[in-house]
């Protein structure tokens, strides 16, 4: 079928759009103009399993971006983006220290173990953060046999407790991993939220500060679906395109994972949508402060606001707006914004907190 006919579908849309909450931000859709990328680069053939037009041009991109010695790797979802990209970085007897909190530890099943054939080696963190002392506390035994060899530290920007790495933390995190032979991953789910609550290029706590090798996520920031394994340090990994078939992450039609990137990077799509989510969980969390009960549990510094209150009233809220417990034992919740978060949706969550704390 020609692209320029009237297109038709025989689906039907089977949820309200009017529908808001809180839980994910991918619980979003796709960004309007990501939706236009895929359309543009719909119809007609292209090579497939990255050969075409689109995954070349986005290595251009990725160059402006993360330096000409980047190379980007488009895969399915970040689980498949950490997995691939900690396996390129570990031999089979290799560990990861990573954050205790750290979504590759509590949020992906097992994967990086499981499917990556590697170690985690956790520390618990106050805030999310590792520090060059907290990985010391895992960063020995090299010669020990019976122990997995420390070989990568993986940072993820901005964490999962809604904190922000600063430039220079992430800097000391790299010149005393690579002092002690290690190597560096950053799980950038949210790269670019933690990019616009620094007003900072990305490059400048990347690839700039040493980062062997990103996850760059896309999908919680307007995209539909994809992320990508960037390369930063080529000496740093071999073999990218055997390990992406090997982890199942070789997408046969890659330029609609391509393209959307293209749509985000290109120009500033993906730090518009960044900012607009930030500047919500603010004013999120400017209303919540003003809650007589609700305690807000760390820095608000991107689109998380994570609180503590009571369970009765979030299970009475949950049924009004949607959301997680993050600690259930503990009441603790997290609130999380998207691109697509109107201040009317901000507002109607405040007042319905408000509401149900009074009650």
């Amino acid at each position: 079928m020609s692209s320029s006919k009237t297109a038709r579908t025989d689906a039907r849309r089977h949820h309200d759009p009017d529908v808001r909450g809180f839980a994910s931000d991918n619980y979003a859709g796709a960004h309007p103009e990501v939706l236009a990328a895929l359309a543009l680069a719909n119809g007609g053939h292209q090579v497939s399993y990255g050969e075409d037009a689109y995954t070349d041009h986005l290595q251009r991109i990725m160059h402006s971006h993360f330096g000409s010695s980047a190379e980007a790797f488009p895969v399915f979802n970040g689980t498949g983006a950490n997995v691939t990209a900690l396996q390129a970085l570990t031999d089979r007897w290799g560990a990861v220290i990573c954050a205790e909190s750290a979504h590759i530890n509590v949020d992906e099943g097992g994967a990086p173990e499981r499917m990556g054939g590697l170690k985690l080696l956790t520390v618990p963190t106050p805030d999310g953060k590792l520090t060059p002392e907290l990985i010391d506390r895992q960063a020995w035994g090299w010669d020990d046999e019976h122990r997995a060899m420390p070989q990568v530290v993986s940072i993820t920007q901005n964490t999962e407790l809604g904190t922000v790495y600063t430039v220079d933390e992430i800097r000391a995190i790299v010149d005393h991993a690579h002092g002690l032979g290690m190597k560096v991953h950053l799980d950038g789910a949210r790269i670019a939220n933690a990019a616009a609550s620094l007003n900072v290029p990305m490059r400048a706590f990347t690839n700039a500060v040493g980062v062997d090798v990103l996850s760059y996520g896309g999908t919680k920031n307007g995209m539909l679906f994809g992320e990508a394994v960037v390369v930063l340090n080529p000496d740093a990994v071999s073999h990218m395109k055997h390990l992406r078939k090997l982890s199942m992450q070789l997408a046969s039609k890659m330029r609609f994972v391509s393209v959307q990137l293209e749509a985000l990077l290109a120009k500033d799509l993906w730090l518009r949508n960044a900012r607009h989510s930030n500047a919500m969980a603010q004013r999120l969390a400017e209303g919540v402060r003003a809650v007589h009960g609700v305690e807000i549990l760390y820095p608000v510094q991107a689109n998380a606001v994570f609180a503590r209150l009571p369970q009765d009233v979030t299970r009475r809220l949950q049924k009004r707006f949607r959301f997680y417990f993050w600690d259930e034992t503990a009441g603790d919740v997290r609130w999380m914004c998207s691109f697509d978060t109107t201040e009317d949706d901000v507002d109607a969550f405040v007042l319905a907190l408000k509401e149900e704390m009074a009650r």
